[in-house]
């Protein structure tokens, strides 16, 4: 064990220990020319007989915690290893764990529980949208700080895991019983972000009611059997992040965070709607007592007002100034009639009409993707390849117009993907199609790149990936898309060229098929110049002037 008052790597002062675990100690230390405290967690290699094992399993839990940068997540700086042990200096977190807190104090006020569950969310967000997905696996009141401005922490990445698709053999036995999801322990499938979902989801259950799932009787019951007074909307949420099922619980950390946010409102719809089923059916009785005969044409009326209101709603939301306010109103109109394809196609263009699909117009999407998922359904269902065409024109939204550059391409292949999948169910060939398989073999080689970098696997990926990006430059000259969208494909594959030139070379890709491809745009561009608004003219200097750079890169690489 490390000595009370010794300085360890000649710069870390050890003060106290402040947490001991099974295999290991949590020492409180200072760095005293810079006068500032860190944690330094020590593994002694004398008490471990499989240490070799466990100091695999901590460099690759300290490998992840580099990579990763968020508020709520510890820092590492340096790691130690030594004969005697193995040390870990980290961030100090100056707090508590929920899980002291909670045999301190009981169980706490359902605001605060949201409070913190939404900070978890947009630390679970952060972590499934890396471009090597993170997984933590093993979120519980233990591993979560609470520190004294009200914030939270996410401790502990021992079991957390980068996700690797078809990998189920990862996946035994890890995480703690009752907060972790039956997938976790062999048998049931891979962990995922919904595995993340099923463990807060639990965490919340213990935090609201007090009652440790991983305790006698080892079931979660709705939280008002134990507290009535809490709110039923919050319980549908718990309920759903719970399921057995990952695909009955929330699909992303994101959509749980907005529920979370809205849970009243969640509670106050059921109650309006219980409302209206309740004097609907009222109504219905009456008219069928007192008129059965004409049931038929009230039928038909009914479905005349609806049309009339569907119609009506696309017209308001097509004059509405406000971008949000006319997306609320296609929402609406979805809700209405979810086989129609109209409003979903309107959505797409009103958000992608100012160039740019913001954190707001995102939010609203979610909204939809959560309160409308039966919709979606009946859809996909009556008109299924219309159902490809908004995923497909929702992967654009993101690949070429969300506002958040490092996410934008996780989140579209998602949507492509879909998309993908539909087209083929039905035996479609449109151009959609052709651009949709693209785009997912692109945005597969930019989530898999790194990693194929790092196993020495990527000989060849470079060349493929060229075919890809010179396709969908050959699609997009038979159909030109929106101007927006082919200036920022042409930027992409100059943007490519510049990083990628030696892997191209290296590949076989021709010096003189990159450069034909560099005038065929340098054409293209100048025909858009004419008549452009601003916007273009402003993406068509970009171009022009990466170009330049690129020219110099290419002929340098290839000499």
């Amino acid at each position: 064990m490390l000595k009370i008052g010794s300085v360890v790597d000649g710069k870390y002062k050890i003060l106290n220990e402040i947490g001991h675990g099974g295999m290991s100690t949590v020492y409180l230390a200072i760095n005293e020319k810079a006068n500032k405290p860190w944690a330094i967690k020590e593994v002694r290699k004398s008490f471990r007989r499989d240490f070799a094992l466990l100091k695999q399993s901590l460099i690759l839990e300290t490998d992840l915690l580099k990579k990763l940068s968020h508020k709520n997540l510890p820092s590492i700086v340096d790691v130690i290893d030594s004969d005697e042990n193995f040390l870990i200096v980290m961030d100090y977190i100056e707090g508590n764990t929920l899980e002291k807190l909670l045999r301190e104090n009981g169980a706490y006020p359902q605001e605060q529980v949201v409070d913190w569950a939404v900070q978890l969310c947009d630390v679970l967000r952060y972590l499934h949208t890396r471009e090597n997905p993170v997984v933590y696996r093993d979120m519980k009141p233990s591993n979560v700080m609470l520190k004294s401005d009200g914030n939270v922490v996410l401790i502990d990445f021992g079991t957390a895991r980068e996700f690797k698709r078809h990998n189920a053999g990862d996946t035994t036995c890890l995480g703690t019983q009752g907060y972790a999801a039956p997938e976790q322990f062999g048998g049931m499938g891979q962990t995922d972000a919904r595995t993340d979902i099923y463990c807060l989801g639990a965490t919340m259950y213990h935090l609201l009611t007090g009652h440790n799932p991983s305790e006698p009787p080892y079931e979660m019951y709705p939280i008002t059997k134990w507290k009535p007074e809490l709110s039923t909307g919050l319980e549908k949420i718990i309920l759903k992040c719970t399921r057995k099922n990952p695909q009955d619980r929330y699909q992303t950390a994101e959509e749980l965070m907005y529920a979370l946010k809205h849970y009243r409102d969640f509670e106050t719809k059921t109650q309006i709607k219980c409302r209206k089923r309740v004097f609907g059916f009222a109504i219905m009785l009456f008219l069928c007592l007192l008129c059965t005969a004409f049931s038929v044409g009230f039928r038909v009326a009914a479905q005349e007002r609806t049309r009339d209101e569907y119609a009506l709603l696309l017209e308001t939301a097509g004059r509405t100034t406000d971008t949000l306010a006319a997306c609320a109103l296609y929402i609406e109109a979805i809700e209405l009639d979810a086989a129609r394809a109209d409003a979903y196609h309107a959505y797409y263009n009103r958000v992608v009409e100012d160039g740019t699909f913001d954190v707001d117009e995102e939010e609203l999407l979610i909204k939809m993707n959560m309160s409308a998922q039966e919709h979606f359904k009946t859809f996909e269902a009556k008109a299924p390849l219309e159902y490809a065409d908004f995923c497909y024109e929702i992967g654009n939204a993101y690949w070429y117009y969300y506002a958040h550059e490092e996410n934008r391409k996780t989140r579209a292949l998602g949507w492509y993907e879909a998309a993908l999948s539909c087209y083929e169910g039905n035996g479609a060939r449109s151009l959609a199609y052709g651009r949709c398989r693209l785009y997912v073999e692109i945005g597969s080689f930019y989530k898999h790149m790194i990693a194929a970098q790092i196993d020495g696997t990527d000989a060849g990926i470079y060349g493929r990936y060229w075919s890809s990006l010179s396709q969908l430059k050959a699609l997009n000259d038979e159909k030109p898309d929106r101007e927006l969208i082919t200036l920022r494909m042409y930027h992409e594959i100059i943007v490519r060229v510049t990083e990628y030139a030696r892997y191209f070379m290296d590949d076989g890709v021709p010096y003189e098929e990159i450069m034909a491809m560099f005038d065929s745009i340098e054409a293209d561009i100048g025909k858009m110049k004419e008549g452009a608004m601003p916007a273009v003219l402003e993406e068509i200097e970009k171009i022009q002037e990466l170009r330049l750079l690129a020219d110099k890169i290419v002929r340098s690489t290839y000499k």
